[in-house]
């Protein structure tokens, strides 16, 4: 598009944008001259997909924006109302979290809803994405709108889409909302209606706190030890987000007073003063965390996301530190603590993600439990559930994702970071009423089904030219994928792009050696970056400490990433 046509199509979205904000936003643009920030805003639109919609805040197409989120709602709608033909009467939940910009776009979206005859459920003040998740469910709706960014920083948010099943959307409603978002009109003619009018119609309707009361029933009765302790320290921290007066809640009820909060940041705030960037993997995320933990001597750290659908977990060593859990030894935890101390089901069902450790899967598998690997994301973890719970009569225990997103049993069908607090804080308990501890559990664990060891690296290409940049790295290895890293064979190329396992195309690309490593290549679906996960397994010798074991296992995995980096930057690519 040249410099005339960029103009052009920036002044005809300045002149329908009802956001005041951005379209001065666009106007001071168009008097500057900036022609590179104008072609980045308008080189595309943001892309509808299984994640919904997730960008940097701002005015243009390719931005999060109020015209956006109206052309975005009005498109949902309607594709409601020819594929669910009881929308108009079950009604649509709309859930949003604290950040910048999150009231005014869930109030659009309930707004055009209410527009096109839909019923709004809406949550009045923000709520845990898992919350919106379960109410879906909860009051049968036809989908839910979940408005959050959950771990992004600050300069984001996003709008993610459940169907009326309770779990994020999956092909062909994706490519078929997106469809319909694109027939929209300009968004200054989008219908919509104000909050009175909707309400006086019956097609604004305020979710009860009577919800979130049977919420928090309903996980409570997810524990399998169900005694708690009196004597268990827990800290815990919302990173700034909507989880905190709810797992408070939870965990005290549950049994555990001494819970301390990270004060600083307990109160939901979406300008997250105290973390760049709130996801509990970075660096430094968890440093408050870790200090507040010394100072009360906690033997749990326990810490949701901003919009609490994911968990982190620091555990007390035996040497008195805090160790960080890695996302893949929570879900070993977790799941091998369901599986074998809960009662037991007929045909109990675990499932994981191509990304994350093999290891789920060889409890599984020596349990006597269905087992599945899916592609990355909780969408796929919750319909694979539905469906062997349909066509085989499984019962779904426990499914997690590497990325920190765990849910167990069957009262979200999404990630839930305060029913997996809640789940977390019942094993330590049960772990002190052995004699033991979190990281004694899982020494045990690992003991008997192997030690995995896993790391990731992820780069960060923003942009236009970063996404044309992660383009190239994957078509580069798809296209000459090596025969060796560091000196061990590449036993198999997993291309998910053609389909592997009957799951469905995707772009990922898995590289595994003769001697028992694997390196996943994966763009993030809400991110721009490219990941590379990693892992390794170690069998301990008998009688060995696990911590020799650990080290043995950690220095071959480290050299099994810089060879692979080495072999990345010898081909030119971004490492």
């Amino acid at each position: 598009m040249n410099d005339t046509g960029l103009r052009e199509r920036a002044e005809a979205w300045r002149l329908a944008d009802p956001d005041p904000a951005t379209a001065e936003e666009l106007a001071r643009l168009l008097a500057q001259g900036d022609m590179a920030e104008l072609a980045d805003r308008f080189s595309g639109d943001l892309e509808f997909g299984t994640a919904g919609l997730r960008g940097v805040l701002g005015a243009g197409p390719n931005r999060m924006n109020r015209a956006v989120v109206r052309r975005t709602s009005a498109g949902l709608a309607r594709y409601l109302k020819e594929h669910v033909p009881d929308a108009t009467t079950r009604g649509v939940v709309v859930g949003r979290d604290a950040r910048r910009l999150s009231a005014e776009l869930a109030e659009d979206t309930a707004a055009v809803l209410a527009a096109e005859g839909i019923p709004a459920h809406v949550f009045p003040l923000p709520v845990p994405t898992p919350l919106t998740a379960y109410a879906c469910l909860h009051l049968g709706a036809a989908a839910a709108i979940m408005v959050t960014a959950s771990h992004n920083p600050p300069e984001y948010n996003g709008y993610k889409v459940y169907w009326g099943n309770g779990a994020q959307i999956i092909p062909p409603h994706d490519t078929g909302i997106a469809a319909a978002i694109a027939k929209v009109e300009a968004a200054n003619r989008v219908p919509l209606l104000t909050v009175a009018q909707a309400k006086e119609k019956g097609l604004w309707r305020d979710i009860p706190d009577a919800l979130g009361e049977d919420y928090l029933r309903a996980i409570l009765g997810l524990r399998v030890y169900k005694r708690g302790s009196e004597t268990l320290s827990i800290v815990y921290t919302a990173m700034h987000g909507v989880g905190g007066v709810w797992a408070e809640r939870a965990l005290r009820e549950a049994g555990f007073p001494r819970f301390t909060p990270v004060a600083e940041q307990h109160m939901p705030d979406g300008r997250f003063p105290t973390v760049r960037f709130p996801n509990p993997e970075e660096p430094g995320a968890m440093d408050l965390s870790r200090a507040t933990a010394e100072r009360v001597k906690a033997d749990l750290v326990l810490a949701n996301d901003p919009d609490a659908d994911r968990l982190a977990v620091m555990a007390r060593e035996s040497g008195g530190g805090l160790r960080m859990l890695t996302g893949n030894e929570v879900g070993v935890l977790l799941g091998h603590y369901l599986l074998t101390q809960s009662t037991q089901r007929a045909r109990p069902h675990v499932v994981t993600t191509i990304v994350s450790s093999t290891q789920l899967g060889d409890i599984a598998r020596s349990l006597g439990a269905a087992y599945d690997e899916v592609l990355t994301g909780f969408k796929w973890i919750a319909n694979r559930a539905l469906e062997r719970e349909r066509s085989e009569g499984t019962q779904f225990v426990f499914g997690y994702e590497e990325a920190l997103g765990y849910t167990a049993g069957t009262v979200t069908r999404d990630k839930d970071g305060v029913g997996a607090a809640l789940v977390m804080a019942d094993l330590a308990a049960w772990c002190e009423s052995r004699g033991t501890t979190v990281l004694g559990y899982l020494e045990e664990i690992q003991r008997r089904h192997g030690l995995y060891v896993g790391a990731q690296r992820n780069v960060t290409l923003p942009g236009s030219a970063g996404a044309q940049a992660i383009r190239g790295i994957m078509d580069a290895f798809r296209a000459r994928p090596p025969s060796h890293i560091g000196g061990e064979a590449v036993r198999a190329v997993l291309d998910y792009q053609r389909g592997v396992q009957g799951l469905p195309p995707s772009n990922v690309l898995a590289l595994e050696l003769e001697g028992g490593g694997r390196v996943t290549l994966r763009p993030s679906g809400t991110e721009p970056k490219i990941k590379y996960y990693f892992e390794r397994k170690e069998t301990p010798a008998q009688g060995e400490p696990l911590a020799r074991a650990r080290e043995r296992a950690e220095t071959r995995l480290a050299a099994f990433i810089d060879a692979f980096i080495a072999l990345a930057r010898e081909r030119g690519q971004p490492t």
